[in-house]
C-alpha cells in the first residue's frame, strides 16, 4: 500500500501472530530491501488492542528495522486495510499506536475508503518530551550546525520527533547529504525526522523530507503535521494549510486545545497489490 508514495508492506496479525516478536525488526528490514525483496519504506502490523479506549493496534517498523512511534501516511493505509478487509469495518476507529490512541474518520464510497482524517493530537515543543538535548526551554527557529553550515530549525513532536527548517530555496537543499546529519545530530538522542519547507502563502506550503530510519521519502504525514504546527507557532501559517509533497498533497487543520495546539491530517491511501512471500526465521 502507499500514502502519497510513502509505501508499506501491511501484515495482518489481528487473529494470529505471523512474524515472531523477536524477528519483526529483522524481517521488516528484509522485506523493505528494494530490488531484493518486496521493497518499502516500512512494514505495518495490524494487531488486536489490549486497551479499553482503542479498537485496534497499529505498529510500524522503518526500512532499517527500527520501530517508529507513529506514521501519518502509514496509519491511513492501515485504516483502509482494516476497513476493507472487514477487520474493523467502521467509519470511526480508535487506533492504538506506540505514541498514543488516535481517532480516525474514514470517508467510504461503495465500500471503498477514499480518504482518512486523522486527529494527530497535540504537539509538544518541550525538548524533554521530543526528546532533544538542549538547555533551551523550547527550540524554535534556532541554529543547528550541520556540515559546517548554520540551519535554523524548530524541534517539535506529534508522537515522534521532527526538526523543521523553513527556506525560500527548497530546490537547492542537499537533502541526501544534510538529512542524515540532522537525523543523527547529537541534539537528538533518539534521532529525528528532518523537513525543509517553502511557504507559498499562508495556507499553502511545499515540503521535502528525510525520514528517520528510512531516508528520503515521497511524503511524511507526521512531518507535514509538524511543519504546519511549527509554521503556525512562528506566525507564518494559518489554521488550514495545503501541503505539497513529492508524492501528493495533504490537508492539515490546526486546532487549539487549551494552551496546546494540535492538528487534523487528511489524505488518501492506495492498495497496490496483495501477495504472499516466504520468509525464514
Amino acid at each position: 500500500m502507499h500514502g502519497l508514495g510513502n509505501d508499506y508492506v501491511v501484515i495482518d496479525e489481528s487473529q494470529e501472530e505471523i512474524i515472531p516478536e523477536n524477528q519483526k525488526s529483522i524481517v521488516s528490514a528484509e522485506l523493505c530491501s528494494r530490488r531484493f525483496s518486496v521493497g518499502a519504506d516500512g512494514v505495518i502490523f495490524i494487531l488486536p488492542s489490549g486497551r479499553d479506549d482503542a479498537d485496534i493496534r497499529f505498529r510500524i517498523f522503518n526500512a532499517d528495522g527500527s520501530e517508529a512511534e507513529m506514521c501519518g501516511n502509514g496509519i491511513r493505509c492501515f485504516s483502509k486495510f482494516v476497513y476493507e478487509n472487514n477487520i474493523y469495518a467502521r467509519e470511526r476507529m480508535m487506533v492504538e499506536t506506540m505514541a498514543d490512541v488516535k481517532e480516525l474518520l474514514l470517508t467510504v464510497e461503495e465500500g471503498i475508503v477514499t480518504s482518512v482524517r486523522v486527529d494527530m493530537g497535540t504537539a509538544t515543543f518541550n525538548p524533554e518530551e521530543i526528546p532533544m538535548e538542549t538547555s533551551e526551554k523550547e527550540f524554535i527557529d534556532k541554529e543547528i550546525i550541520v556540515d559546517e553550515r548554520s540551519v535554523k530549525m524548530t524541534a517539535v513532536s506529534v508522537g515522534n520527533p521532527h526538526a523543521v527548517a523553513f527556506t525560500d530555496d527548497i530546490e537547492s537543499v542537499p537533502l541526501e547529504k544534510i538529512g542524515p546529519l540532522i537525523e543523527c545530530h547529537p541534539y537528538f538522542p533518539q534521532r529525528t525526522n528532518a523537513h525543509f519547507v517553502k511557504i507559498l502563502n499562508r495556507d499553502e506550503v511545499e515540503m521535502i523530507t528525510w525520514e528517520r530510519g528510512t531516508g528520503i521519502t515521497m511524503a511524511c504525514g507526521t512531518g507535514a503535521t509538524s511543519s504546519v504546527l511549527a509554521g503556525y507557532r512562528l506566525g507564518l501559517l494559518d489554521e488550514d494549510v495545503l501541503v505539497h509533497l513529492p508524492g501528493g498533497e495533504l490537508n492539515i487543520t490546526v486546532y487549539q486545545e487549551g494552551n496546546l495546539v494540535g492538528a487534523f491530517m487528511e489524505g488518501d491511501a492506495v492498495t497496490v497489490f496483495n501477495g504472499e512471500i516466504e520468509v525464514e526465521f
